[in-house]
């Protein structure tokens, strides 16, 4: 599950990197939670433009939002099935660039410790994601989007039993291009990483507050003062309940 992230490109970085027709003023944050508004780029006729939508998926079907449950993510492996998220599969296909993610690992006495993810090679992530253009009965609109997620890969499942699904390269493009790729060829891209394509380290407990900005967020604590230490990586990933989200 992804359930806090940090997105840190410079605007005209992500004009060049994923040729943007537009840029907006989206500040360095380094604690995005849902509910808040993300950035997400998504294509339509061919052109990519970037939006500022909220976090938490809401179907274009329901009647009024307030009601309805909070969707963050989206599980790669139902999510053509599910009511909620297959037509957005089909037809509303989007990216959600980020510079890394956070999930709690908790150990078998309960505590709990913070880690930060990133790429190896510390270049940008790009999350697949799902968004919807919600429109109520009185002309109210409200435009929302959820992260797609996977199995962990190797190195992953030692710390939680799920990731975000990371696109890379041609995956990109192919994901945003919902007049040539259909459902069920979008859905195999949303995959693992290859192991030895991420890295992560242990994080100050001041990420757990909503409220909590800045880049002291994500600066490393010593290894040795972590309350929890990552355990050996599972050969079979997934169901392990090692963390909890926020």
């Amino acid at each position: 599950m992804c359930g806090r992230y940090a997105a840190t490109l410079p605007p005209e970085m992500m004009v060049e990197l994923f040729h943007l027709l537009n840029s907006i003023d989206f500040p360095p944050r380094y604690n995005i939670t849902p509910t808040q508004p993300i950035a997400v780029i998504w294509e339509q006729a061919g052109k990519r433009t970037i939006q500022l939508v909220r976090w938490g998926f809401v179907p274009t079907w329901v009647k009024d939002p307030r009601e309805f449950t909070l969707l963050i993510n989206a599980r790669a492996e139902t999510m053509a099935e599910k009511p909620s998220f297959r037509n957005a599969v089909r037809n509303s296909r989007c990216i959600v660039p980020a510079s890394g993610y956070y999930e709690w690992m908790k150990g078998p006495d309960g505590k709990r410790q913070p880690y930060y993810i990133t790429m190896r090679d510390d270049s940008p992530m790009v999350f697949a994601g799902l968004y919807s253009q919600w429109a109520g009965p009185d002309g109210e609109e409200v435009d929302t989007a959820c992260i797609v997620t996977v199995e962990p890969n190797l190195e992953i499942s030692s710390v939680y039993d799920r990731m975000p699904a990371i696109l890379r390269g041609e995956a990109i493009d192919l994901w945003l291009d919902t007049r040539d790729i259909d459902a069920k060829a979008a859905t195999q891209l949303a995959l693992p990483l290859p192991e030895g394509s991420l890295k992560y380290h242990p994080v100050g407990k001041a990420i757990g507050s909503a409220r909590a900005e800045g880049p002291e967020l994500i600066r490393p604590v010593p290894q040795e003062e972590a309350v929890v230490q990552p355990h050996a990586p599972k050969q079979a990933a997934g169901g392990g309940g090692q963390m909890d989200l926020f």
